[in-house]
């Protein structure tokens, strides 16, 4: 048999991860994980563990040596964790891999960041690669600067970063949930303003495995998908799923009214009220739209409309929150 090429995987045990884990199996990689020792890891007995974090270098080095691929998707956000903890995991997590990588015999970094550190210019444009924003909140914070360790690293190492947009499908109990009961749910009674590039998690993990065999080392690519207005994709949920879309847009000054809420509890008595301050009210009120044309042209990246990720993300939203 030809050698069978081997990846690393940090946050092997996420939403995304196990999507990517499945993926490569069936794609006849190895595949090593990185887990905490409370995750589940029973359902994928054919992932060669390694329990631990990313602040465990032992595991960290051994989980990388070797291997020719390390997909670093490991991360935390907002409505998981204190604004400390947000930047240690992300941005100092990030730094933690790249010295592993650094110290080890490891092939290609593939680093998976978000589309939020790049934003359209002006309200109806679409952002590119090339879109660099200031940074709004913790989140946002730490991943541009683990864009920058990766970068860093790249100039003498193998590295590519990757930008998703909102990732939709199965095992999603945040995003698509939501989407999905804007969409489906007749008890779901308002639906959000704004727009967002949507993308299917199996698209994302095409595009995750075309940078790692194509992409450019030290570049970044966005990998996007449809962009669309909240009301036209909680119309084309409905439509498809015949469910019952909800009628009442909550005002964007609404939404604005929440983060000096936030802001002001978070102040007064350390409590996390909101994932979010007033310019990050604001920023979920505009529509973040994009581009993927590099990823496209360079990567041969591709993606599929809504429609196509919701049979099998039906499935799971009625058999596992219903």
């Amino acid at each position: 048999m030809m050698g069978t090429k081997t990846a690393a995987v940090t946050g092997a045990t996420g939403f995304l991860g196990t999507h990517l884990c499945d993926r490569l199996l069936a794609d006849g990689w190895t595949v090593r994980g990185l887990s905490r020792a409370t995750s589940d890891r029973e359902r994928r007995e054919d992932v060669e563990w390694y329990v631990g974090d990313l602040f465990d270098e032992g595991t960290l080095r051994s989980l990388v040596d070797g291997a020719d691929v390390v997909f670093h998707l490991a991360g935390v956000g907002l409505w998981s964790a204190g604004p400390e903890t947000v930047e240690r995991v992300n941005r100092d997590g990030t730094r933690a891999v790249v010295e592993a990588c650094g110290a080890c015999d490891t092939g290609r970094l593939v680093f998976t960041s978000t589309a939020g550190t790049r934003r359209p210019k002006t309200e109806g444009e679409v952002a590119d690669e090339t879109d660099v924003a200031e940074p709004i909140g913790a989140y946002q914070s730490a991943k541009a600067a683990a864009e920058d360790l990766v970068d860093e690293y790249a100039a003498t190492g193998d590295a590519v970063t990757v930008h998703p947009t909102s990732i939709f499908g199965p095992g999603d109990d945040a995003f698509t949930a939501q989407l999905i009961a804007m969409g489906y749910e007749s008890t779901m009674p308002a639906r959000l303003p704004g727009g967002l590039s949507i993308v299917g998690v199996d698209d994302v993990n095409d595009g995750l495995l075309a940078a790692a065999a194509n992409g450019v080392s030290g570049e970044h690519y966005i990998l996007g998908g449809e962009n669309l207005s909240y009301d036209r994709a909680v119309s084309r949920i409905a439509e498809y799923t015949g469910g019952s879309p909800a009628r009442v847009r909550v005002p964007a000054t609404a939404i604005h009214a929440a983060g000096p809420v936030a802001e002001a509890a978070r102040a007064v008595g350390d409590r996390h009220v909101f994932p979010f301050d007033r310019e990050m009210a604001r920023l979920a009120t505009r529509r973040l739209f994009y581009t993927s044309r590099k990823a496209h042209e360079d990567l041969g990246y591709t993606y599929r409309p809504i429609e196509a990720h919701l049979p099998a993300t039906m499935e799971w939203y009625r058999s596992e929150l219903q």
